[in-house]
């Protein structure tokens, strides 16, 4: 972890300072406009004027005073701050491990020359007293209400216009619906949504833990704290962090990572063992393998395997290790369960695609959460633990309908997990969310069996819907089958061209376009002669190969001491004040 700063004398604090802009604005200042702060958390301050100045020119002031004395230091200047090719973008300031101990509102208006902007923070404190000693974080990446509403009627079944059960995220007692949009755009990424959660900060696409600033160094960029690293400056929680993605993914990395390109996965690897979070479980060992192992993706010769171990990691590979695991008392638990994502819950138990022929023993998301619940649950002072169920979204890009309900499915078995722990350890906060939206409809049903060819005219929307016929005669909580007669019928508000099946993949993960000899996507015609099938000329650019997330609101469920908190609209920024306040993370110290 970064070494951070000691807390910073307080300053005198003004409130009601509206926004100054001046003849011509300064690029920006980081933290931007509006940025809400936890006491005492390290962040990175930086300034970006669009022209060169001499450092006496520049003028810094916050609520008034010099910002060295308020800040208890001067930023380091930079006469002439590159871009690409070397070209001159201005001059800069820039003052890491920046720490401000005193609640209150900040306005810092920075002059150089004509360049006036001035932008105000809201510092904010929690309590003292802890509302709760764990926090269960669950994230459906790309989890929508339509996701949720075909998992309840796939797996629990309706009739009589009432559904015949209920899932485990739909009786968690609060309720809030929440923004998801970035500081460029309405429209956002795993990054930016997971890392507004996991830091209380808002950034730009594809960013994790900082503010993406305007230098091509992806890993430069202005920081703020992670939760992860404001647990470690804190207090003595567990961390833990499970998924089914590869765990340099954006939503896992979220949890600990500073880097403008999420695509930075090796460097990701670096930042979760910095970190040291207690448990790490899911994919992505192509990036913690040396670079002469096969199937590492690595370009060095950091074996982070072997880095782990040393750290006094127990390894687990397989669903038969970790559960060989579960009696460890190494107290760190790593599972590396497939070089990339895991395989779906369909393709695991069911159809024996994808790459299980490969992986053939991978533990599921109930697995994983159950092995670091056991783990966690051995530090008196309490954990955090994030899961996510990252194929809800990574199934609904290519619109491969069946697989990403049943992968919703799963991630309500792992809620169900959450649920069952906090009954039996009643100081637990129970958070399950999606970190954004996709344009998906639950519309019907298609009555394959319909008499005519046209797949069209067999999908059943109003009263010729009727019910779908999945049958869960194991009452395991899944479909025994999602070949059946009346599937439901879900479709995409977005798409690239690609030929529409009407029903399951049976052969492996959808794919609906592919690249032609001009670099633009095409839809994929090894799905052209599968009965009834139709192209579907699409909506999107054609530099887009899936559908693409939406901008709707999330709906976020929580149970549990601080649960309270999550009502009306939030933005994602502010869930992360719930989970400071929750762990008293932002006491002042009088």
């Amino acid at each position: 972890m970064r070494n951070l700063s000691a807390v910073l004398a307080a300053s005198t604090m003004l409130t009601g300072i509206a926004l100054s802009i001046g003849p011509a604005a300064a690029a920006d200042i980081y933290p931007l406009d509006r940025a809400t702060i936890l006491a005492g958390s390290p962040f990175d301050f930086k300034v970006e004027l669009d022209g060169t100045h001499a450092e006496g020119d520049i003028a810094v002031t916050v609520n008034g005073k010099p910002y060295a004395e308020v800040f208890g230091k001067p930023a380091a200047f930079v006469a002439e701050e590159k871009g690409d090719e070397d070209k001159v973008l201005g001059s800069a300031l820039i003052l890491r491990d920046l720490a401000l101990a005193e609640p209150g509102s900040y306005s810092v208006e920075v002059k150089a020359g004509d360049e006036t902007k001035s932008v105000t923070w809201e510092v904010y404190a929690t309590g003292a007293v802890p509302k709760a000693k764990n926090v269960i974080f669950l994230i459906g990446d790309g989890l929508s209400v339509a996701h949720r509403t075909s998992a309840r009627i796939m797996s629990r079944g309706m009739a009589d216009g009432k559904a015949n059960g209920r899932l485990a995220m739909d009786d968690l007692d609060h309720m809030a619906f929440i923004g998801t949009s970035s500081t460029h755009s309405i429209a956002t990424d795993s990054a930016n949504t997971a890392s507004a959660y996991m830091t209380g900060h808002k950034s730009r696409v594809n960013a994790l833990g900082v503010y993406a600033d305007r230098t091509p160094d992806s890993l430069d960029d202005p920081r703020v704290e992670t939760i992860a690293e404001a647990l470690r400056r804190t207090t003595n929680k567990s961390i833990g962090i499970v998924s089914t993605a590869e765990l340099e993914d954006a939503t896992p990395a979220a949890v600990v990572s500073h880097t403008r390109k999420r695509g930075d996965k090796a460097e990701i690897v670096g930042m979760i063992h910095g970190v040291q979070p207690e448990v790490v479980l899911g994919g992505g060992s192509a990036y913690f393998l040396k670079s002469d192992v096969p199937g590492s993706k690595r370009k060095d010769d950091k074996d982070y395997v072997q880095l782990f171990r040393d750290a006094g990691y127990t390894l687990a590979s397989t669903k038969a290790e970790l559960e060989a695991a579960a009696g460890s008392n190494t107290g760190k638990l790593l599972g590396l369960f497939h070089t990339g994502n895991m395989d779906t819950w369909l393709d695991r138990n069911q159809l024996k695609k994808g790459t299980v022929d490969k992986f053939p023993d991978q533990p599921g998301l109930v697995d994983m959460t159950n092995a670091a619940l056991a783990q966690l649950s051995k530090n008196p002072e309490g954990f955090f633990l994030m899961v996510e169920g990252a194929s809800v979204d990574k199934m609904s890009h290519p619109m491969d309908w069946e697989r990403a309900v049943l992968e919703t499915i799963e991630l309500d078995h792992a809620v169900a997990v959450a649920r069952e722990f906090a009954a039996k350890n009643p100081d637990t906060l129970v958070v399950v969310t999606g970190d954004h939206t996709h344009g998906v409809s639950l519309i019907g049903t298609i009555d394959t069996e319909k008499p005519g060819d046209d797949m069209r005219e067999k999908v059943g929307v109003y009263d010729d819907a009727g019910f779908p016929d999945y049958v869960d005669a194991d009452g395991d909580g899944y479909p025994d089958s999602v070949d059946v007669k009346r599937p439901l019928a879900i479709f995409a508000s977005n798409f690239p061209d690609y030929y529409e099946t009407w029903g399951a993949k049976l052969d492996g993960p959808f794919v609906p376009a592919i690249q032609d000899g001009d670099g633009n996507y095409v839809a994929n015609e090894a799905y052209k002669d599968v009965p009834g099938a139709v192209l579907r000329t699409g909506n999107l650019p054609r530099e887009n190969d899936t559908a693409v997330h939406a901008v709707d609101d999330i709906v976020l469920q929580a149970a549990g001491p601080g649960a309270e908190a999550f009502k009306g609209y939030m933005e994602q920024s502010d869930v992360y004040k719930v989970l400071a306040d929750t762990f008293a993370l932002g006491t002042v110290q009088k």
